[in-house]
């Protein structure tokens, strides 16, 4: 087994990279990995982990990659792993969001080296979407506008994490609302006015909104979540709601916000606007682009991840237990 840790310096309010660093080392050295056995690597630039980690996966033999950064640079560590059996990508928590572990575990859990060292591999499916794959969410409107704003407040050392998403949100909220949209769902057509909408392989996106509970990673099925436009008077009651996850009551939508979203578990999906009024902005594992149209399709079991042991044991015990 080799071991490759692609740390990102730009990831996160500060480069952390050299603290990194010395504890990936002291990790590897407690857990008896020689020299010659792993890989330290700065990223550099945009699309840099999907390359390193393509690099080191196609020579076949067995490798865990690492990825120290946000979700984007997750996102690309394991579209470079993805094509090949022999590699799993793990998550260390060192950017703003991090949402992708949060369907597994905590942050302190992720970031105990030792544990990650000492995890195990499982398959989970990933999405094919327009702005390319991805492992978590693909949403677009409000939300996604939320993401793209939270990036100008990372930085500051006053709102990082998920209070730069929630003051993105509170900015979002006071512009334009709602687009027409149309939703095209395993041969069923919908088309409706609405504020934001979330396609959902994990649970949580956006700083810890948990817009899908019961998305499982694992099962072949993504979850459509979308809330319909309202007024802004009810946004503020029905977002608090919604980033705790107590729109759902059970496995459906709570019966008081039926009205108000729109929940189907999908395959496949395309999302087209339906009021001429340009590009909406979507996102991807955190990524944001302008987009006219978005194709989301599974690709069930297509990803391998690592998780740190305690997350590991606790996912292949409910599996188990579900399959019974």
């Amino acid at each position: 087994m080799r071991y490759l840790f692609l740390l990102n310096p730009a990831a996160g309010r500060q480069d952390r990279t050299a603290l990194l660093d010395r504890a990936a080392r002291a990790a590897l050295d407690r857990a008896g990995v020689p020299a010659s056995g792993w890989e330290i690597r700065r990223t550099e630039y945009k699309g840099h982990a999907r390359l390193l980690a393509a690099q080191a996966a196609r020579f076949g033999e067995p490798v865990r990659i690492f990825a120290a950064g946000g979700d984007g640079t997750f996102n690309e560590a394991l579209t470079g792993a993805s094509p090949y059996p022999n590699a799993a990508v793990g998550c260390i928590p060192a950017g703003s969001g991090n949402d992708f572990l949060r369907t597994f575990g905590v942050k302190e859990e992720f970031l105990d080296l030792d544990a990650q060292l000492a995890g195990g591999e499982v398959p989970i499916d990933l999405m094919d979407t327009s702005l390319g794959l991805s492992a978590a969410v693909c949403a677009a409107g409000l939300d996604a506008q939320v993401a793209l704003g939270a990036a100008d407040y990372r930085r500051n050392p006053l709102f990082h994490g998920e209070a730069a998403y929630l003051l993105s949100a509170v900015k979002q909220i006071c512009g334009p609302l709602g687009r027409r949209m149309r939703f095209e769902a395993d041969g069923q057509t919908l088309e409706d006015d609405v504020l934001l909408c979330a396609v959902c392989n994990t649970k949580d996106y956006g700083g810890g909104f948990r817009a899908a509970p019961n998305a499982c990673p694992d099962d072949g099925w993504l979850e459509l979540v979308a809330v319909r436009k309202v007024s802004r008077l009810k946004i503020l009651s029905l977002l608090s709601r919604y980033k705790k996850g107590l729109h759902f009551a059970g496995q459906e939508v709570a019966p008081d916000l039926a009205p108000y979203l729109i929940f189907r578990r999908v395959q496949r999906l395309t999302i087209t606007l339906a009021d001429g009024r340009g590009p909406v902005i979507a996102t991807a594992d955190g990524e944001c682009a302008p987009v006219d149209k978005l194709e989301i399709s599974v690709r069930p079991g297509a990803g391998r991840i690592v998780l740190p042991r305690g997350p590991y044991e606790r996912f292949t015990a409910a599996r188990t237990a579900a399959a019974r």
